[in-house]
């Protein structure tokens, strides 16, 4: 059976140590986020997690949810744990205390959603897409439809869906067909199919909020005319109570792969009532509020799954005996070793380990920029925050799903044959993250979208500020002695990424294509150097408490020999990309379509 034990003192050592955030204490919420108070949190966080979400991870799977007569229930134990979950403030914990929540710094909420996830990837789902339609109201809501919905979004009563897929517009939302008809009272009545709607119905709570994308009758073709609305799945009367059955109905259940535990639906709208968000037309700019907020959580998806599959991989790597270590036995009262003396074993799993610990430094910064975008009392931070976070937001999401997916496959091969079989968990890990690299626009839409959009937005100004932050750090330490073996190879790699930035902008100029075919390995590229300067941060704050005798001396002996490992084994695959990236367009454009 696969377990799971919350990584908090590593989650701990972030936030603190390396992010500072007791530096922070004149952005909202962050004078209750002391120290002391975030462990505790964190501490209680892993409880839930560890004892009511994991037990009921593997039997979700093999049950799966269920539709019958349009009715859809979630696999036994899902209610129970759903509402333990709400009561206990979880779904609250970031909230807008104006709201009833509590409050409390984007990033911690970015930790909780780590550890439920490890825990339950399908269970986290839930309240994962609430957190998005809590965004979009929000920032584009009416003062009416704030007061309606987000008190019960936040606390976790009613839970929240992005609808945007129909099955012809995936990505291409301008394809989208679904309309929505005004009516006198100033609603709307809205009709279409949706598919691929992540919780989009399920008996865990009296309500659910659907945000969907529609047309209006006179809307402009593609998506300049796009709108959002609110559909609820129960109407709610002007009291808050529950009112009737909106007729938004879920046709089918999808079979996936993976996420067993988590109710993907079809939906179909037949004249349900819905309000619109926000400015007629102007709905994408609205749904992007939420889409950025769940490439986030994507991005912490996939360093999720390779956290939980990490830990199960070494702890049977630690107890599974196969033949001796090529130096001599090292368990010589056994009958052969253990195979964690196994090189090749253990570049698979210091593999999982480095990326997990430098991934987890890099969402965490994240979380702390969003803060800053809406909470820094300097407007000159909220910008560079801002242009940071569009730069960052893509890279998380695509590079942790990709790697998410490596670590899990990774682990399982550490098992060898018993990583096939399904009581050890590996396999569903593998399967679950997979979803990660598809869904919120699939990585390969990320890597166009750092291309193409945030690259040469405002004239390029989110990568000077990205090169600014982190050349600006190398500089500042660069009579660091013991730093400066991992301070060359970012440097260096910084020198890579503005080449590379450079051979996109000319070539992609003269042939689109060229800018098409680099995009991954771009973004790699970038992945690579953000990975790097976490790792440096990481190395920094570790020396400094060895040298000053800090507790725990092992965990800081530990960082330092991860942060070997990746600039060693993993950094130089940067140099690969590059070679990919020059490569351009010309090989990949050259076969005929018939040929294929």
């Amino acid at each position: 059976m696969p377990t799971y034990t919350a990584p908090v003192r590593d989650m701990e050592f972030i936030m603190y140590d390396v992010l500072k955030m007791d530096e922070y204490q004149d952005m909202e919420g962050y004078g209750d986020a002391d120290r002391s108070t975030v462990a505790a949190i964190l501490e209680e966080g892993a409880k839930i997690s560890q004892e009511v979400i994991q037990p009921i991870n593997l039997s979700g799977d093999e049950e799966g949810c269920h539709l019958n007569n349009g009715i859809v229930t979630t696999p036994k134990g899902f209610k129970e744990a759903y509402q333990a979950y709400a009561e206990g403030g979880w779904s609250a914990l970031t909230g807008s205390v104006e709201f009833g929540g509590q409050g409390l710094p984007y990033v911690l909420g970015l930790a909780m959603n780590e550890m439920v996830c490890s825990a339950n990837f399908s269970f986290s789902m839930y309240p994962g897409l609430t957190h998005g339609a809590i965004e979009a109201i929000e920032q584009y809501g009416s003062t009416e439809q704030k007061e309606m919905y987000l008190p019960k979004l936040i606390s976790g009563e009613w839970t929240g869906t992005m609808n945007l897929t129909e099955a012809h517009a995936g990505t291409d939302l301008g394809l989208l067909r679904t309309k929505a008809v005004p009516q006198a009272d100033g609603t709307y009545l809205v009709n279409g199919s949706k598919i691929f709607i992540s919780a989009g119905d399920h008996d865990l709570t009296d309500n659910i909020i659907h945000l969907v994308l529609a047309r209006l009758p006179d809307a402009p073709p593609g998506v300049k005319g796009i709108s959002l609305f609110i559909v609820p799945k129960i109407l709610v009367n002007a009291d808050g109570s529950l009112g009737a059955r909106n007729p938004v109905e879920c046709s089918r259940l999808e079979e996936k792969l993976g996420i067993h535990g988590n109710s993907t639906c079809v939906l179909n709208f037949e004249d349900a009532v819905g309000y619109m968000v926000g400015e007629a037309n102007k709905g994408l700019v609205a749904m992007f509020a939420m889409m950025n907020a769940a490439r986030l959580g994507v991005g912490v998806q996939g360093l999720s799954i390779a956290q939980v599959a990490y830990e199960n991989a070494a702890a049977y790597a630690k107890e599974r005996l196969q033949m001796r270590a090529l130096t001599g036995p090292k368990a010589p009262d056994k009958p052969a070793d253990p195979i964690i003396v196994h090189p090749d074993i253990r570049r698979m799993l210091l593999t999982g380990r480095s990326f997990c610990e430098a991934a987890r430094g890099i969402a965490y910064w994240a979380g702390l920029l969003v803060d800053m975008v809406h909470k820094h009392p300097d407007p000159k931070q909220r910008q560079k925050a801002d242009d940071l976070l569009g730069l960052l937001t893509p890279v998380i999401k695509a590079y942790f799903t990709d790697m998410g997916t490596e670590v899990a496959n990774l682990s399982l091969q550490c098992l060898g044959g018993h990583g096939y079989i399904k009581e050890w968990g590996l396999e569903q890990f593998v399967r679950d993250v997979r979803v990660a690299q598809i869904y919120e626009g699939a990585n390969g839409i990320q890597a166009l979208d750092l291309v193409g959009r945030k690259l040469p937005a405002n004239k390029g100004r989110a990568v000077q500020v990205f090169f600014t932050e982190v050349g600006g750090f190398c500089e500042e330490n660069a009579d660091n002695e013991e730093l400066a073996p991992f301070i060359a190879p970012v440097m260096s790699a910084l020198e890579q990424l503005f080449e590379g930035g450079q051979w996109m902008a000319d070539n992609g100029v003269k042939n689109p294509d060229h800018a098409g075919a680099g995009a991954t390995n771009y973004l790699y590229v970038i992945a690579l150097s953000i990975m790097g300067f976490m790792w440096v941060k990481i190395v920094k704050v570790a020396q400094e408490k060895l040298a000053a005798g800090a507790g725990n001396e092992q965990f800081y002996k530990d960082k330092l020999t991860l942060a070997k490992f990746f600039f060693e084994r993993m950094m130089p695959d940067l140099q690969a990309h590059m070679a990919k990236l020059k490569s351009g367009a010309d090989t990949l454009m050259a076969m005929d379509t018939d040929s294929f």
